[in-house]
């Protein structure tokens, strides 16, 4: 009988440890698998890509790049190991800003470092926990992390490129044209380096929240705080768009067949080409969102990627 009472009281001492350890909902909605059930009605011929290990691929997980109170934010590392100076990519996962992981991005992760690169999935706090700007202010404190630490990634830090799909697509795309800006530096991270990107890589990821060719849904109200006609400066600053000039750098856009998507690219790339900033778009036919993902559309797409992060960096 003591020992019941004895088992119970560390059961509920377990959850009470992660309770307050976690004062958070998570939203597990937005996953490989679920996405997959979903897809393979349509499109029959899909396959979730099997990534080998590489020899030549150093894999670390779960690394700590920021504390705050009882609050660890993580990223997972994919480290060529044949050269000491690896342009890095810096990768963040899509799920509406509210859902998804950094695993997501784990096969893309050592897809991307075998061809000469080091890449990182970074944790970033979603919208049931901290609206905007949170999660973007944590990749670009993750940014900075990585550079302090570049010689133990084997990173050349004067070449970032900045990846993500989806919602993470929305975001690369922000956090590359907002490079010095200081509505989204956090101060109080201490970092001997800026968040300065090189290139942006953008996977099917809105450049404007609000346009003629976007949706306004409830999700991106959520992580934004309201509305577009209650706070529209947020959702306004949230937008690539918004911060394209001659500082931008070269952009590499990725899109599915889903037009929504695309909301403000063909206005961006016209300020980049008045720059004559380079970049490319690649549309794949007939592709889903999540295109990424599966193959026909995966091994694609790291083409597509590495093309590009060879012409910028190599």
């Amino acid at each position: 009988m003591k020992m019941q009472k004895l088992k119970l009281i560390l059961v509920v001492f377990f959850y009470v440890v992660v309770a307050q350890s976690q004062q958070y909902q998570i939203d597990s909605s937005y996953t490989i698998k679920s996405t997959y059930a979903k897809l393979i009605k349509k499109h029959p011929f899909i396959t979730i890509p099997e990534v080998k290990p590489n020899p030549d691929v150093q894999e670390m997980f779960d690394l700590i790049y920021n504390k705050e109170k009882e609050r660890v934010l993580h990223f997972d590392a994919f480290v060529n190991k044949k050269q000491k100076k690896n342009p890095a990519v810096i990768m963040i996962h899509g799920g509406g800003w509210r859902s998804g992981n950094k695993d997501q991005m784990q096969f893309m992760g050592k897809e991307i470092a075998a061809k000469g690169y080091t890449t990182f999935s970074i944790e970033y706090r979603l919208s049931l926990e901290a609206k905007y700007p949170t999660g973007v202010i944590d990749v670009k404190n993750a940014i900075k992390f990585i550079k302090d630490n570049a010689s133990k990634f084997n990173v050349d830090p004067k070449k970032i490129a900045v990846l993500g799909c989806s919602a993470g697509g929305q975001m690369a795309a922000l956090i590359g044209t907002t490079n010095n800006n200081p509505i989204f530096e956090d101060k109080s991270f201490k970092s001997k380096s800026s968040s300065k990107v090189n290139a942006i890589i953008d996977v099917d990821g809105v450049l404007a929240m609000k346009h003629p060719e976007s949706t306004e849904g409830e999700v991106a109200a959520f992580w934004l705080g309201g509305k577009s006609n209650e706070i529209p400066e947020n959702w306004k600053n949230a937008s690539a768009l918004s911060h394209t000039d001659k500082n931008t750098p070269p952009t590499l856009y990725i899109c599915s067949s889903i037009p929504r998507f695309h909301a403000g690219r063909d206005d961006m790339i016209k300020i980049l080409n008045e720059y004559k900033i380079y970049n490319e778009v690649h549309t794949i036919a007939d592709s889903p969102h999540s295109f990424w993902f599966y193959e026909p559309w995966f091994g694609q797409t790291i083409s597509y990627i590495v093309g590009f992060l060879d012409k910028i960096f190599k």
